[in-house]
């Protein structure tokens, strides 16, 4: 009788703490939606909220609102589409991240880490020094080229896993390998490219939103909401793996079909989101760290609330970019990069290893 009512007491002790983890989940979201109107609010120009949401409703339900041309269109085309790419590119890197730091067992393991970013630095400089010279065709070329260096970067690094006593560790040491290397690839263009060219390359290595258009938007969007609910399938052997290999194999987890196919979906998230807006540093590594404190290693939560922190990061952190000092609009990348490095510091010293 007496191991029943622990197991009772064991039962609603755990929903009452799954309960906090949806409504820390609940709470992101809302958090979100808020930084979102505010940041379509703040700019250059102050908009107002009332015409915000005329302008909106214009679009959108087809009401005949007179908030003006000039609100509809800096609404419509420059700002709302910058703020879903930021939701989105903080969502996606933020969910590579968190995969890829559970399938290597490495709380150091981000896009950055594997190589993929400075891969993608590396297609979008050899675009930018070759220029094809055709209306319209330089963009696309720049993006084209960003994510098949991307993900030729992932392939490389997962083509290991099929080789023998490869383990998670090595495949980092091998995307570490590949990021100088493409690194080292990125200096010799910038060294043999014009002025002109060095310019380009070095404002989309910052990384920047200002170029989000609602096409690149949908595509970025398809790659991290479709791969969103496969992670979530796998939130249970994701666990499973984060015990150790032999745990998850003695739990009948087919550890390296897994490994493999996290890794393949993460690579093609990350690739889908920085070839549009340039290298975007620390979301992929401090979001997951900062979920894992609040909700803990359960996946079924973790991921969804790395997701939706990794998106109100970078949605704040490009707000601020547009308007510290403004007009003057700083590359969303350089502001991560300054927020990411004191808050993972004080991640380390505050909490260790004691979460992970």
């Amino acid at each position: 009788m007496k191991h029943i009512e622990d197991k009772d007491n064991i039962r609603r002790l755990y929903e009452a703490f799954a309960v906090h983890k949806y409504h820390f989940i609940v709470f992101l979201f809302i958090l979100l939606i808020v930084i979102a109107v505010v940041s379509v609010n703040l700019g250059a120009v102050s908009l107002g909220l009332k015409n915000i949401l005329q302008a909106i409703s214009n679009k959108i339900f087809l009401t005949e609102f007179d908030c003006g041309e000039i609100t509809a269109t800096v609404i419509w085309e420059l700002r709302l589409p910058r703020i879903c790419m930021g939701i989105i590119v903080g969502a996606g890197l933020a969910m590579a991240g968190t995969a890829m730091q559970v399938t290597l067992r490495n709380p150091l393991a981000s896009p950055y880490t594997l190589g993929m970013a400075s891969a993608a630095g590396f297609g979008a400089a050899l675009s930018l020094v070759t220029d094809v010279g055709l209306p319209g065709a330089n963009e696309l070329w720049t993006v084209t080229s960003a994510f098949f260096f991307s993900l030729l970067s992932a392939l490389l690094v997962l083509g290991l896993t099929k080789l023998r006593q490869i383990t998670p560790g090595t495949l980092l040491l091998a995307g570490i390998a590949m990021m100088f290397l493409f690194s080292a690839l990125t200096s010799l263009l910038q060294y043999l490219g014009t002025s002109e060219d060095v310019v380009a390359v070095v404002f989309w290595l910052m990384g920047n939103l200002s170029r989000a258009t609602w096409t690149k938007v949908a595509l970025a969007a398809a790659a991290v909401l479709g791969t969103l609910p496969v992670f979530l399938r796998f939130a249970w052997d994701f666990n499973a793996l984060a015990a150790g290999d032999e745990t998850a194999k003695s739990l009948r987890v087919n550890v390296g079909q897994v490994r493999f196919l996290a890794l393949v979906l993460a690579s093609l998230v990350t690739a889908a989101s920085i070839c549009f807006v340039g290298t975007i540093g620390f979301i992929g590594l401090v979001a997951p760290h900062i979920a894992r404190m609040i909700v803990g290693g359960d996946h079924r939560f973790l991921v969804p609330a790395s997701c939706l922190i990794g998106a109100v990061l970078l949605l704040a952190a490009d707000t601020a970019a547009r308007t510290v000092l403004s007009p003057i609009i700083l590359p969303v990348g350089i502001l991560t990069s300054f927020l990411g490095v004191p808050l993972f510091v004080y991640l380390i010293i505050k909490r260790g290893k004691e979460y992970w």
